[in-house]
């Protein structure tokens, strides 16, 4: 029997979703394996808290951003103290670099993790994995990017994010929901669960429903998210005739609680490294209508789940809100499809042992 690891693990989030939420769940299950885990996170993360229920020490070293250069100095004196087995690092912000660079000072091995497909020019790409041992893509999409990028193929595994079904099972009752956003019970509600960025696609979605027209004049869309293009989005969504259906809702930071009462979700993104919303709405049994980008097909299979298509495409996408709203059984086909793909292969256990075969390339027994 392989002997328990002694890990360092790095996230440089302040709030608990996106790649946070993963770091929790593969502390919980490492620790119900019996390995001994350490987070360092920025001071007043919400992931500390988190860790802390998993009786996970924290040390709230930081990161600080790319330009934190202290943060090397500050983890690689404490890996010199603690000295673990191994050093994973779970987002950007200065911890691949900085984090990469404490850990070749340490001695100690370096796993990064990289969740996002935009690319980078090879000097960036080489800079950035220069002391990294192995780098684990959350698709195959990521991966893809990286080997363009440069990247060694043998430095590179894909393990992909996971998610936790149980709450998104367990929702709230439906007359809570409606009142929660102040929804029409009678027509179908849609939601969009991103960021308020360009790259999200929420214009695209904009125009398809403008060209659908009188088809979807009943359909209600919630946008649940924050950022940069909200003013811009709105005046986009009054201009188009659609405020009184589309509704710039915010973050929501218990979407376990509403998610399985949505038809539909869309996430018409034209990049996106997998996509944790979209396991998120199958696991509600929620269909999901997605784009032929990064990661995406990975999560949504078309046919099975939801439906693909083009990024950019208002056409087709048009014609895909078209099809589930008219098309109820196919909505609970799709439904249904997104459960069993969850149970079978978006585990927190399966994402947990993907990366504990990781860790086993570089720590002997």
């Amino acid at each position: 029997m392989s002997r328990p690891l002694k890990l360092v693990h790095v996230e440089a989030g302040r709030h608990l979703y996106g790649g946070a939420q993963q770091v929790v769940y593969l502390l919980e299950q490492l620790q119900a394996l019996g390995h001994d885990n350490v987070l360092v996170c920025p001071p007043g993360a919400a992931v500390a808290d988190a860790a802390g229920a998993l009786d996970v020490p924290v040390w709230p070293l930081g990161p600080g951003g790319d330009l934190d250069f202290g943060f090397s100095t500050r983890l690689a004196a404490r890996l010199a103290d603690h000295r673990p087995d191994l050093l994973h690092l779970h987002s950007r912000r200065g911890a691949d670099l900085w984090g990469a660079r404490a850990g070749h000072r340490a001695g100690v091995p370096v796993v990064v993790s990289r969740r996002v497909d935009n690319p980078e020019p090879r000097w960036l790409s080489a800079l950035r994995y220069r002391h990294a041992d192995r780098i684990v893509t959350i698709s195959d999409g990521i991966r893809a990017v990286l080997e363009a990028g440069g990247v060694a193929a043998d430095r590179l595994r894909v393990v992909r994010s996971a998610v936790d079904p149980a709450p998104f099972r367990d929702p709230a009752p439906a007359a809570d929901f409606h009142a929660r956003f102040g929804l029409d019970p009678a027509r179908p509600v849609a939601a969009v669960i991103a960021q308020l960025i360009p790259r999200k696609g929420h214009r695209v979605l904009i125009e398809a429903l403008v060209r659908l027209g009188h088809r979807a004049a009943g359909l209600q869309v919630l946008c649940l998210g924050r950022g940069p293009e909200q003013s811009a989005l709105q005046g986009r969504i009054d201009a188009a005739g659609l405020g009184a259906r589309v509704k710039l809702a915010g973050f929501v930071d218990d979407l376990p609680r509403w998610l399985a009462h949505f038809d539909f979700v869309v996430h018409p993104a034209l990049m996106e490294g997998l996509g944790v919303s979209l396991l998120q709405a199958s696991a509600s049994g929620v269909p999901v209508i997605a784009t032929r980008a990064g990661g995406m097909p990975e999560a949504v299979r078309d046919g099975v789940n939801g439906l693909l298509v083009s990024p950019g495409n208002v056409v087709e996408l048009a014609t895909a809100v078209g099809r589930l709203l008219e098309d109820p059984a196919l909505r609970e086909r799709l439904g249904a499809g997104g459960r069993a793909l969850i149970d079978a292969e978006f585990s927190t256990a399966a994402m947990a042992q993907g990366n504990l075969a990781v860790y086993r390339e570089l720590v002997p027994d």
